[in-house]
């Protein structure tokens, strides 16, 4: 159906996030290979969102099925056998890791294990295996309370007030420092290669993209593929559609003293097949800067550009559903910012990436998918 190209390893790749990715690559031609604990998964055994992927795509998921290892990244030895098993990945695409950031606070040693530690063992992998191509899903957390809305990538990133925010910039900073040492490498190399006549044979540059995508939500137009969180939702839009559905009496929005239009928190949220294929514009963009010879780390931004309310996706919600939802108003919740809407111009600009998908559609999306599967993917 595709044009085959490159294989990428997708972590995280059975997660809300990952599996629209795992999509997106494959109907752009991409081969992919999947890594997920599956500690999110409602079925610890079979990653039914790839299932979905091959509905959508009309594929047979026995006959060509897609590469999957029920793999921890913190897992040292199930990542050299993937690697040794795929030795055409040329890239990864790194979603894995914990995300909920109340939970963050509450078990630090958990997510510093797991996004820092993993992270760190899955790049220590990555170079012994000579795969020097990451696409980071990072986030909008590592702002922080930033000084300046909309934002652009050059706001700091020192002031995350959550323990998962700072797993990031923690990431980031790993990532940055990576991409200089390997700089410096390379020169060593080639003096020394130089200095003996010999031809520059290795590239020990690394190229990194860091996506600091604002608020994915929707599910996939087809109404087969969406989130599917474990327990009581921690974000806004799966709360409200598992309202919406009968699973959950009423939302709670934390707050509505903050100094916004109507006193609840404003967020940019982005639809994530829009969000999905920022990763792969992102993987485009490595592929064309190392065919010219050019390595970095660099950050974009990943979102609509237009900042909504709690109280404007209760109301956009609802329209969708076709009735109104209820609320109630409670104080406001630790880590929360007034404000965090996204400048995305250096994606639209670098990347030729640009969310396309209309806050509606996000909505009927997301109401499409969760009225199909009330319980997630346990409705197989």
């Amino acid at each position: 159906m595709y044009p085959t190209k490159s294989t990428i390893l997708v972590t995280g790749g059975c997660g809300y996030v990952g599996s629209h990715t795992v999509l997106s690559l494959l109907q752009s031609g991409y081969k992919v290979v999947v890594l997920d604990n599956l500690s999110n998964s409602s079925n610890s055994t079979t990653p039914e969102a790839l299932r979905r992927v091959h509905k959508i795509l009309g594929t047979n998921d026995e006959t060509s099925p897609i590469p999957f290892y029920n793999v921890d990244i913190v897992d040292r030895a199930g990542l050299v056998l993937i690697f040794e098993e795929n030795r055409d990945i040329s890239t990864v695409i790194h979603c894995a890791g914990r995300k909920a950031v109340g939970e963050s606070g509450r078990i630090p040693l958990d997510y510093y294990h797991t996004n820092i530690g993993g992270t760190v063992i899955l790049l220590q992998v990555m170079e012994e295996f000579n795969v020097r191509r990451m696409v980071f899903s990072s986030s909008a957390t590592v702002y922080g309370d930033p000084p300046k809305i909309p934002i652009p990538e050059t706001s700091p990133i020192i002031a995350s007030m959550s323990v998962y925010g700072r797993t990031k910039v923690m990431l980031e900073h790993v990532m940055n420092d990576l991409s200089v040492s390997s700089e410096w490498k390379q020169q060593q190399y080639v003096k020394e290669q130089e200095a003996k006549g010999l031809p520059i044979e290795k590239n020990y540059r690394w190229n990194i993209i860091l996506l600091r995508y604002f608020n994915p939500a929707g599910a996939h137009p087809s109404g087969f593929m969406g989130e599917d969180p474990q327990g009581v939702p921690n974000n806004l839009m799966p709360y409200l559609a598992q309202v919406a559905v009968g699973n959950l009496e009423k939302l709670t929005i934390f707050g509505s003293d903050y100094p916004t239009k109507d006193g609840t928190c404003i967020r940019d949220y982005l639809h994530v097949v829009d969000c999905a294929d920022g990763h792969v514009a992102a993987l485009e963009k490595i592929e064309r800067d190392e065919s010219v010879g050019h390595f970095e780390c660099k950050a974009y931004n990943l979102g609509a550009g237009v900042g909504c309310s709690v109280l404007d996706m209760v109301r956009a919600f609802s329209k969708a559903v076709g009735r109104d939802l209820p609320y109630v108003i409670a104080g406001r919740r630790a880590g929360d910012v007034p404000n965090l809407t996204a400048d995305s111009q250096l994606a639209n600009n670098e990347l030729n990436w640009k969310a396309v998908m209309s806050l509606d559609q996000m909505c009927e999306d997301l109401w499409r998918w969760q009225s199909n599967n009330p319980s997630g993917y346990r409705n197989k």
